[in-house]
């Protein structure tokens, strides 16, 4: 694999910017298109991140696809009520960005995402968002479970709580300014729930989803209600859980089993 460092203007931020592309060496001459999977970082990591903590390179090395590794800070993929458009950014910019630079095909079966925690939730965003140009998508970990979280925060502010057992200074101060209010969010393209009922009225094809979370992580109970809840609603979800907390052992082992179920 090519490793590609990229820093380039972002015109929908406002500033320059990063992301990390690897490429499939092999056949750099013929004009082949090749598949692509967006991988996305966790809250407090970036786009060295995968590289950095797992061995993505190495298991990319048989496999003809290009991994887009772009850096959003602690947006949560989100056009954020105080900050920045990130939605935009990693919904529009992004793609037509890498699509206009790298030997990238746009057909909806070679586009794929997948990400960790807060990279997780982005994931299954831009796949149940934009199911016409994502065909699979993967949750490691993800933070799935956002809208009740803002909700569960409300409610112990008008009770008069200072602190939640769960949730922390980012899920009290930090959150707000990324989401807004739970009214805001609760129609909004960040409800992942909410997003699932309207494609499914709209009759949309859905992707293929694969979810995974350790049974220790802090998250497992968000993981589990996304998972009844899209089985419910019959989604082509592939669901996986085992021993495991929030950590990078849990996500170098898990991301391999998504390399392996892409169709690549």
């Amino acid at each position: 694999m090519a490793l590609l460092q990229c820093d380039f203007r972002s015109e929908v931020l406002g500033l320059d910017t990063q992301m990390n592309v690897l490429l499939p060496e092999k056949n750099r001459t013929t004009g082949k298109k090749y598949p692509v999977l967006y991988l996305l970082h966790g809250l407090s990591d970036d786009h060295k991140s995968w590289q950095r903590r797992t061995a993505i390179e190495r298991y990319l090395q048989d496999k003809e696809l290009i991994v887009i590794m772009p850096n959003v800070h602690r947006s949560f993929y989100t056009d954020m009520a105080v900050g920045y458009p990130y939605w935009t950014f990693i919904s529009q910019e992004v793609p037509s960005f890498s699509e206009a630079f790298f030997p990238i095909s746009t057909h909806r079966q070679d586009t794929f995402v997948a990400g960790l925690s807060m990279g997780g939730f982005g994931a299954f965003k831009l796949a149940l968002n934009l199911p016409e140009k994502f065909s699979k998508a993967a949750s490691l970990s993800g933070a799935l479970d956002m809208i009740d979280r803002i909700k569960r925060r409300e409610q112990a502010i008008k009770e008069g709580q200072s602190t939640l057992e769960d949730v922390d200074v980012f899920y009290q101060y930090e959150m707000s300014n990324i989401f807004g209010s739970y009214k805001d969010m609760k129609e909004s393209s960040n409800n992942l729930f909410e997003v699932i009922l309207k494609q499914l009225k709209a009759g949309k094809k859905m992707p293929d989803l694969f979810q995974c979370c350790g049974t220790d992580d802090f998250l497992y109970g968000g993981n589990i209600a996304f998972r009844d809840f899209a089985l419910n609603h019959h989604l082509n979800l592939e669901y996986t859980e085992g021993l495991g907390t929030h950590t990078w052992d849990y996500w170098d082992k898990m991301i391999q089993k998504v390399l392996n179920w892409l169709p690549v």
